[in-house]
């Protein structure tokens, strides 16, 4: 287990109730039902040739990755919520619902779970991009004209807007319980990166924080971005906006292989100090999760590595059944 803990990086999403793990060929998820049962949606990983081609060029690889993980994360979004609702409605209500579920197209039903994953966090990207430059223009676009000292005042205005968001959901018990997930998800992959079985009182011996997390690269897309904006001047307005819009993948791009050198550098010490703000975002984004939800998570990251092996095992037999493999070299 240590040598495959340092040779895959494995990563995971918190959902309603449960958590997504993403291995080599399959993404599963666990989720724990009102009756207390476990149960998974197990979706294999079917990457083209020139995706997976795209995946080893720096820069490029961080925006197929975020894309291609907001495209598959809302499959499993959907099917821990789909199974959440269904434990909260009555046997009636769970009849009218798939009545009205049949007569009716929805977006989703028209252009698929993927693309309506992959077009809200383009959206959500853009709206918490350009919120900012208009609230900072409002209040302090006529006090001074350093277009890099509006940046700046733009990227904490971002910031603040980041916190104050975060900490009103955390208010509401469900965000509250898919927080405690998150910290399970990080628990668990890292008590598995230190080569320890995987159970749920060596789980809850380590931190819910981890250097390789989304809330980091939220918090690296805003320090970051305000250097990037800052590479190219603006006049007005216009040039402004237009230059968030054009430099937004930059900055997505940018942020993903810092992120990646914080992840590499975390064990040296004098430079682990630059995932510092990352996992200072991750105190309001993870909580200390109950025994429960390390079962939950356990169960999805082993039913996760179970599959990958049998995937992987069939591959190899089918190389073999196909004559790929050297017969001399064996």
């Amino acid at each position: 287990m240590p040598q495959d803990s340092k040779s895959i990086s494995y990563g995971g999403q918190a959902v309603i109730e449960g958590v997504m793990f993403g291995g080599k060929n399959i993404n599963v998820t666990a989720v724990r039902r009102k009756n207390n049962e476990i149960t998974f949606l197990e979706v294999p990983r079917k990457d083209k040739s020139w995706v997976q081609k795209l995946r080893k060029i720096p820069l490029i690889r961080g925006i197929v990755s975020l894309i291609d993980s907001s495209a598959k994360g809302s499959k499993h979004l959907n099917y821990s919520a789909d199974a959440y609702a269904d434990d909260e409605t009555s046997p009636e209500e769970r009849v009218q619902q798939k009545d009205k579920e049949k007569s009716s197209m929805s977006l989703t039903m028209m252009i698929g779970v993927a693309a309506v994953g992959v077009l809200s966090f383009i959206v959500g990207k853009l709206i918490f991009t350009l919120l900012p430059v208009f609230l900072e223009d409002f209040i302090f676009g006529e006090l001074f004209n350093n277009y890099i000292l509006h940046n700046l005042v733009e990227g904490v205005i971002k910031l603040a807007l980041l916190l104050v968001y975060l900490w009103i959901i955390t208010l509401t018990p469900v965000v509250k319980r898919l927080f405690q997930y998150h910290g399970a998800e990080h628990k668990v992959i890292t008590t598995f990166e230190a080569g320890e079985e995987l159970t749920v009182a060596n789980v809850q011996k380590h931190s819910r924080l981890h250097y390789r997390c989304g809330s980091s690269f939220m918090m690296l897309t805003i320090l970051l971005g305000v250097i990037i904006y800052s590479v190219v001047p603006w006049d007005n307005m216009v040039d402004r906006v237009l230059q968030r819009i054009v430099l937004l993948p930059v900055v997505m791009a940018v942020s993903f292989e810092f992120l990646k050198l914080t992840n590499a550098m975390r064990d040296i010490p004098v430079l682990r100090f630059l995932g510092y703000p990352g996992l200072w975002l991750q105190l309001l984004t993870t909580k200390e999760p109950l025994d429960e939800q390390v079962e939950v998570s356990i169960a999805s990251f082993n039913r996760m590595r179970e599959l990958d092996v049998e995937i992987e095992n069939s591959k190899v037999n089918s190389s073999l059944r196909n004559g790929v493999l050297d017969t001399v070299k064996g």
